[in-house]
């Protein structure tokens, strides 16, 4: 409860003091209308200096002039009536206010779990000065240079670490509580913790393009993307105050004119009352507060799960989604190049890798990296010499006297060595050892560890077609497809045939269940942009894939999608719960009011109940744990 909200509990209480004093019979009537008076106050100058503002301001119909207006009239009518009793008008601002402070309560919640993320903000970046660190603002350090980051602070800026070795916290970013441990050559994302080590980090980026500074950009940005729900209800609430205005006005008037005209008793009280009763339970808090509050919770409870949703209005076409689209590398696969089998050796398969590994020790290609990465140790490159490579076809070169041909079947169809074709999908090094052919070596793309087990949660959650698009060749698309179980697949894509295919199913779905697109960013961008709802994943450091994106997942965890699109359809499921059933308890309430068979008391309830209601049901949107 912040300092704000203190005062407003303050200021309840006191008042409801005050009106329980007012209430004591033997008090002198006239010091119990002034305690009246200091309750009402107390608890409602806030309330009439608004509406005051708002008639200043020519924006007349909003809750605080109904408000206003039903509490000064009834006071009015006890006057008129010389009733003596203030306690409608007094219970009904008290009662407001508060439904008003559980609203702050219930938004401070929801801005503390997205502000788990303001966090992430760094204060300061240390330059090594001449044997000592000096703190700068992170947005005066330039790409390229080397800072230092300490034991227990966030690394503020996007680089590769050069020296030092550390375990990171990712939590704020990804959700993930099991820190990362990382050494020179890693890359590290602002925004993150270091917990052990000294680390020492070249920069890449400047801190306006950083990935914290992207995140907080995303964040601060989300409410001003309004679902069509909130936009509904704001236009709802435009044309809804001032006819239940004027309706109250008919109320109090129609009826004893006609009675006049009738020659009968007028009773303007009773229908001045009736009157301002209509007023009260018109107020279309209810709707105003909780519909965006739903929307907020839901936001904020995606955030804590390492989900970013940039809008109310992608959260609401998120949960309406039928078709998920996925890219494969670095999507499905982990987008690394792995060594998968050793085939047809006629040596022992650790030998066979180590004339690889020695042969591609001088390139830089990933599938060169993979071999090394298998290998397991650093080639000694001075059992290395006459390294000669062969563009598109692989390497030759003299590894301790032996000469090694590494390469595809164009390099063995070149050098006229006969081969075994390898019928698994995958990248082929074939590898001959002074003309005579010694094995192959598989690389492959590896799935992801849990992507079977993400592809059957989407099927739980109503998800009806699973689709993969890769530029790879046939064969490894189609063997991806049938390991992981999509549904079906299109290989040889170029980014502009993703692009074409998506509007394809866009225009066959005809509007029935939204399509969402799944890839890891910068090439996938185009058609990130295209789909109903894009979502980038492992996006951490990655310059495209927050801009494009629609939702961001901030880790590589495919189980996410499936998380991401059941927090979204909980969220609506309680917009609408609180739609219907506030509508509902208005109009029955109204109803009631205007035949006179309920009073103020039930005009609180209307109002000042459902609100409560109301909220904290959106709160519920904030728990996303049994999902």
């Amino acid at each position: 409860m912040n300092r704000k909200q203190k005062k407003m509990l303050v200021r309840i209480v006191v008042s409801a003091v005050l009106l329980l004093l007012a209430n004591l019979r033997v008090l002198p009537f006239p010091v119990r209308c002034v305690l009246y008076a200091a309750s009402y106050g107390i608890v409602g100058w806030d309330i009439l200096r608004k509406a005051a503002m708002g008639i200043g301001n020519g924006q007349v119909f909003d809750e605080n002039f109904l408000m206003a207006v039903a509490t000064l009239g009834a006071i009015a009518l006890a006057i008129v009536e010389r009733s003596g009793d203030f306690n409608e008008a007094v219970a009904v601002m008290l009662f407001y206010q508060i439904g008003e402070l559980f609203q702050g309560i219930a938004v401070g919640r929801s801005r503390r779990s997205i502000g788990a993320l303001m966090d992430i903000r760094p204060d300061y970046a240390n330059i090594e000065d001449g044997g000592m660190l000096r703190q700068v603002d992170p947005e005066e350090v330039a790409p390229g240079s080397v800072i230092v980051i300490q034991p227990g602070e966030r690394i503020p800026l996007d680089g590769f670490i050069v020296d030092g070795t550390s375990a990171v916290d990712t939590a704020a970013l990804t959700g993930e509580s099991l820190p990362r441990d990382v050494k020179a050559g890693d890359e590290v994302v602002s925004g993150c913790i270091n917990l052990t080590g000294v680390l020492r980090v070249q920069t890449t980026r400047a801190y306006g393009e950083s990935t914290v500074a992207r995140i907080l950009e995303l964040v601060e940005n989300s409410s001003s993307r309004k679902s069509r729900s909130e936009n509904f209800i704001s236009r709802f609430a435009r044309v809804y105050t001032p006819a239940v205005v004027f309706g109250a006005l008919a109320l109090a008037l129609l009826p004893p004119i006609v009675r006049l005209a009738l020659g009968q008793d007028a009773l303007w009280s009773v229908w001045c009352y009736r009157a301002l009763t209509f007023l009260v339970i018109s107020c279309p808090c209810a709707l105003v507060i909780s519909i965006p509050l739903g929307f907020f919770a839901g936001i904020g409870g995606a955030s804590r799960e390492g989900i970013l949703v940039k809008g109310s209005n992608y959260l609401e076409t998120l949960s309406k989604v039928k078709t998920v689209v996925f890219d494969k590398t670095g999507t499905i696969t982990r987008g690394v190049f792995e060594v998968s089998g050793i085939h047809h050796s006629s040596l022992s398969d650790d030998k066979l890798l180590e004339y690889a590994a020695l042969a591609e020790c001088a390139s830089s290609h990933p599938i060169s990296q993979s071999l090394r990465r298998a290998y397991g140790a650093e080639p000694d490159r001075s059992r290395v010499r006459d390294i000669e490579e062969r563009s598109g076809r692989g390497v030759l070169a003299t590894v301790d006297g032996v000469r090694v041909a590494a390469g595809n079947d164009k390099l063995m169809d070149e050098l006229g060595v006969p081969f075994i074709p390898c019928r698994s999908a995958g990248t082929v090094i074939h590898i001959a050892l002074d003309g005579e052919y010694a094995g192959h070596i598989l690389i492959a793309d590896a799935e992801k560890d849990d992507v079977r087990e993400a592809l059957a949660a989407l099927r739980a959650a109503g998800v009806e077609k699973t689709v993969m698009l890769t530029g790879d060749a046939e064969s490894a698309a189609k063997q991806v497809a049938e390991r992981v179980g999509i549904d079906e697949y299109r290989s040889g894509l170029l980014p502009g045939d993703k692009v074409a295919l998506v509007e394809q199913m866009l225009e066959a779905s005809d509007g029935r269940g939204k399509l969402a697109f799944v890839g890891d960013g910068i090439n996938d961008a185009p058609v990130l942009s295209r789909a109903d709802i894009g979502i980038a994943m492992g996006a951490l450091g990655s310059d495209a894939a927050i801009e494009a994106a629609d939702v961001v997942l901030m880790d590589d965890d495919p189980m996410k999608i499936s998380r991401a699109i059941a927090i979204a359809r909980k969220c609506l499921r309680i917009v609408y719960q609180n739609i219907v059933f506030a509508l509902a308890v208005k109009l029955i309430c109204l109803l009631l009011g205007a035949l006179g068979l309920a009073g103020m008391w039930a005009a609180i309830f209307a109002d000042v109940g459902v609100m409560v209601l109301a909220v904290l049901n959106a709160m519920r949107a904030l728990n996303t744990k049994n999902l």
